[in-house]
């Protein structure tokens, strides 16, 4: 029988400036385009302002990373010249509900940079999201139920809408952690799929937790996953100290964290020359795999994984 979660689906890392990290990962070596913000008109007959979360994605085969920042209402300080705004047409009977939700997204990922800047999101990918979340309800996990909602696409043929269909676990305190159907193939030719590096897949995440609670995270994410953790991903599971023996000179910036994510890559050497050529430190985890450090990658440890 299938099960109702395969792989990672993204990760999420929240930055404080927009434009510093999209430099940042086009240097790491993936295509990122200019992020997109949504924008609303404040009163009627006004120009549409941007607000809530400005956000890109580092695409890959089935999964990617996310970059995502708070707006501010009208503010585009840390946002490239050439980020996109998106008017949102919304009836007037609607907006208030969905200015709530908009605002209560970019007040969450503000407590969250403000906790520090780095990963702060987890989502696992599902070829049976509604399955995924009656398993889930079964077992006790609470959860929002499914959740619809349209993304609009850039198409050779004009604007798309693409469906995604989620939940989110609640009370995570490592951040959203949650479950999304997979990747829509019909959309998959408007993304960007080939990188620098050669990125070819998101496999890892790790996650970091105090000592004496490392048991009780162990049984929660089996839960999610329904399946036993193990070294073969989607996550790793470790300690403060465990963490220093995975990757030498990496300190998480508050207990429990989301420290790190792994990418996949056909050939090492050709990310190494890359990361020297672009001026980026590297380091070797006790797997012997190069990672960049958190301090110089905006919070969020990168390994690179030869495939």
């Amino acid at each position: 029988m299938p099960r109702d979660i395969a792989h990672l689906h993204h990760v999420g890392h929240v930055v404080s400036d927009m434009t510093r990290a999209v430099e940042l990962y086009r240097r790491l070596g993936f295509h990122v385009p200019p992020p997109s913000v949504p924008a609303l008109a404040p009163r009627e007959a006004a120009a549409p302002e941007p607000f809530g979360a400005a956000n890109t994605h580092a695409d890959l085969a089935r999964n990617f990373i996310e970059l995502v920042t708070p707006v501010e209402p009208g503010i585009t300080k840390g946002l490239p010249p050439d980020a996109r705004i998106v008017p949102l047409q919304v009836p007037a009977d609607t907006l208030p509900l969905v200015l709530s939700r908009i605002e209560a997204t970019s007040a969450q990922l503000s407590g969250w940079r403000d906790r520090f800047e780095g990963l702060h999101i987890l989502m696992f990918s599902s070829p049976d999201v509604d399955g995924a979340a009656d398993r889930l309800t079964a077992a006790g996990v609470g959860h929002g139920g499914v959740n619809t909602v349209g993304r609009p696409v850039e198409t050779p043929n004009g604007m798309r809408t693409e469906l995604v269909r989620y939940l989110e676990i609640d009370g995570a305190p490592e951040g959203r952690v949650g479950v999304v159907a997979h990747l829509d193939p019909e959309f998959q030719h408007t993304r960007h799929l080939e990188h620098p590096n050669g990125a070819q897949d998101l496999v890892e995440a790790v996650l970091c937790v105090p000592e004496g609670q490392l048991p009780l995270v162990r049984e929660r994410y089996e839960q999610y996953l329904d399946r036993p953790i193990s070294t073969e991903g989607p996550v790793t599971l470790l300690t403060r100290a465990d963490l220093s023996d995975l990757l030498p000179g990496e300190v998480p910036p508050a207990l429990p964290a989301f420290v790190a994510c792994t990418v996949a890559v056909p050939d090492i050497a050709r990310v190494r020359a890359l990361l020297a050529e672009n001026g980026l430190p590297v380091r070797e985890t006790a797997r012997g795999e190069p990672f960049v450090p958190a301090e110089a990658a905006l919070g969020a440890a990168l390994i690179f994984r030869e495939i």
